[in-house]
């Protein structure tokens, strides 16, 4: 006796819808993160404000942990801002261009947009690894190391590159399917 197909809803999902929902998930813990640092740096801030203008005690440390906060945040929030595609776009010519044209506006957009990271991210993992190498710290008095923030942008970038690149992939996907 043989076992009827399997409806398409039961079949195993494509490699490209699995590593959408783990892209997904990185995105969702990473957003939660990062609003947590938005706050710390607040707080440290505050704390820094606190501590220079009531106790007349200087802060070392408080703008430059801040600064990493922030630089944190906005660098592993950035694939998730691209994944609902919510960065700055040039939506006023949208409305103007017929639908075929705006794909592929969208699509040379994504690739500009991809190669810009990648390129980024690889320069982002070769100062990542320098900055271990070398045991780099900053200039500060409290000196702490570089490879912290370094990290941070790298991990951001790759992401965000690899965010566009599953972008491409599903627009083209998306387009063979309606050319079939």
């Amino acid at each position: 006796m043989t076992e009827p197909p399997k409806p398409i809803a039961m079949r195993s999902p494509s490699l490209l819808s699995v590593l959408v929902r783990v892209l997904d998930r990185i995105d969702r813990a990473l957003i939660a993160a990062c609003a947590v640092a938005t706050i710390a740096a607040g707080l440290v801030l505050t704390h820094s404000i606190a501590v220079r203008y009531l106790l007349h005690s200087s802060t070392d440390w408080q703008d430059e942990m801040a600064v990493f906060l922030l630089a944190g945040a906005t660098f592993l929030s950035a694939p998730y801002v691209q994944s609902v595609r919510g960065h700055i776009a040039i939506e006023a010519i949208r409305g103007f261009l017929p639908k075929p044209v705006e794909r592929i506006r969208k699509i040379v957009s994504d690739i500009i947009c991809f190669l810009f990271c990648a390129f980024f991210a690889w320069q982002s993992w070769l100062l990542l690894m320098e900055a271990v190498e070398d045991g780099r710290v900053t200039d500060s008095a409290w000196a702490p190391p570089l490879w912290f923030p370094y990290s941070m942008m790298t991990v951001g970038m790759s992401l965000l590159a690899l965010r566009f690149l599953v972008q491409l992939v599903q627009a083209l996907c998306r387009r063979r399917g309606a050319d079939a």
